[in-house]
């Protein structure tokens, strides 16, 4: 009886074979994904995070801001045209996928693939339970590691160190600074209703000063222009014609981009819808309520829109062992989006795009239309990476045109180097076609239904 039991205890050759076979069973982690992180929350980093495949990435952003800014109805939102939430997009509706903090990077270590973070909310201290008792308690630095950095922080309003400018200038590069415009712009109409002021003073409150004529101020102008002339006009009539519009710029015509009879289209529109052009005036310094231009001295206003072109966020600025270029100091990157080295040598690691890139030998404009074509560019390199296939087609920017709106249902569009190929159609336009394409690609490449 004890040696049948023991014959079947010894296990056939045909047994071993198939546990041999067998597939363990364990208990080991998932499949590990390496860590891309993207800095910044702007058209380059906010398009990669919507296209990166985070089954094969390991996703994680990091911006001070929860949201994007689609930066090109900016204007529109500061005077009512369209409400706040048509020009933002939340970060988190990606966060079930991504991991994302609110946080500043202040400093990239490329040696040992480190950053260094500073959170950019404001904490309060937990042992405080009446309002009046908290205390703000200093932010505490964290460090993140990756496998792959993208740098898409952008770029800041560039001031020229014009004193005064940011204690009493107000900007157009955020939501916030569009909510801040309107509620000054009807502050500017109550405070002149006053009985007690003289028309004088109601005429310094209504000076709406605009420093830049690049397409933002342009575009700013021609907004405001229709706010006076439609709503402000029912609810103010005596006021609105006070009301006085200024476009200052240093170079001797606005619009410099755009092609020379666009330029003049724009200026002859403007002057008839009485926007008053001031080229080739420089700013000295600004101070509150009035500004000092070198050609005309001082000039009160009620509100001033500072918009003279880009500076280098602080950490592009802080960012050293890389090439940067002589004027903007942006990032140098080859043609594959890749950082190059002080050494010239080429980091594969780290990406930069947008306002934060600038391109070997290739100049491109700073515009929302680049870092979002880079951005597509990144998303098929890197969801390549992930499968182990390197892509080495080199970005190529497609210039789809610039329009700029410029009141009363009219705008510009203009495409260069189209004029004589097989694709000369529509390569400029003027007044209300130029403005229906305005509208068009703008709801087209508006992210969410909703916001359509």
């Amino acid at each position: 009886m004890q040696a049948r039991a023991l014959v079947r205890a010894v296990p056939s050759a045909s047994a071993i074979i198939r546990a041999r076979n067998a597939r363990p069973f364990s208990f080991l982690p998932t499949q590990y994904r390496p860590r891309v992180v993207i800095l910044g929350s702007g058209w380059g980093g906010y398009n990669v995070l919507r296209g990166i495949d985070t089954k094969r990435w390991d996703v994680t952003i990091l911006s001070p801001v929860t949201y994007f800014n689609f930066t090109s109805l900016l204007a529109s939102t500061a005077v009512g045209t369209l409400e706040f939430r048509c020009a933002v997009e939340p970060v988190r509706r990606y966060t079930p996928q991504a991991t994302y903090y609110q946080a500043w990077c202040d400093e990239i270590d490329f040696s040992k693939k480190t950053l260094k973070c500073m959170p950019a909310t404001r904490p309060v201290n937990a042992e405080a339970t009446e309002a009046a008792d908290a205390v703000r308690q200093p932010n505490e630095p964290f460090t993140l590691s990756y496998d792959k950095l993208i740098i898409a922080v952008g770029a800041y309003s560039q001031t020229f160190n014009v004193p005064g400018v940011k204690e009493h200038a107000h900007f157009l590069k955020d939501i916030k600074d569009a909510r801040r415009i309107r509620l000054r712009i009807l502050e500017c109409f109550e405070q002149a209703n006053q009985p007690t002021l003289s028309d004088v003073e109601r005429r310094n409150l209504l000076n709406f000063c605009i420093v830049g004529g690049g397409p933002t101020g342009v575009e700013f102008s021609a907004e405001l222009y229709d706010l006076i002339h439609s709503d402000i006009t029912q609810h103010y009539p005596a006021l609105a014609k006070l009301a006085k519009i200024t476009l200052y710029d240093v170079a001797p015509e606005i619009l410099g981009t755009f092609d020379k009879s666009l330029r003049a289209y724009t200026e002859s529109t403007l002057a008839r819808e009485g926007v008053r052009i001031l080229t080739s005036h420089h700013v000295e310094r600004v101070e509150k309520d009035k500004m000092i231009v070198k050609e005309i001295g001082e000039v009160p206003f009620g509100l001033l829109v500072w918009s003279t072109g880009l500076a280098p966020n602080p950490l592009i600025k802080a960012i050293t062992n890389v090439k940067k270029h002589p004027k903007t100091s942006s990032l140098i990157v080859n043609d594959n989006l890749n950082v190059v080295m002080d050494d010239g040598k080429v980091n594969p690691d780290v990406f930069a795009l947008g306002d934060s890139a600038s391109m070997d030998g290739q100049p491109l404009p700073a515009t929302a239309q680049v870092a979002n074509q880079q951005a597509k560019y990144l998303v098929k390199k890197m969801n390549l990476l992930a499968k182990d296939r390197e892509s080495t087609k080199p970005f190529e920017f497609h210039n789809q045109g610039s329009l700029a709106y410029i009141g009363n249902w009219k705008a510009i569009y203009d495409r260069p180097g189209a004029e004589g190929s097989h694709e000369g159609f529509m390569a400029k336009e003027t007044g209300r076609i130029a403005w229906l394409l305005w509208r068009s690609a703008y709801f087209t490449t508006t992210i969410s239904w909703r916001n359509k």
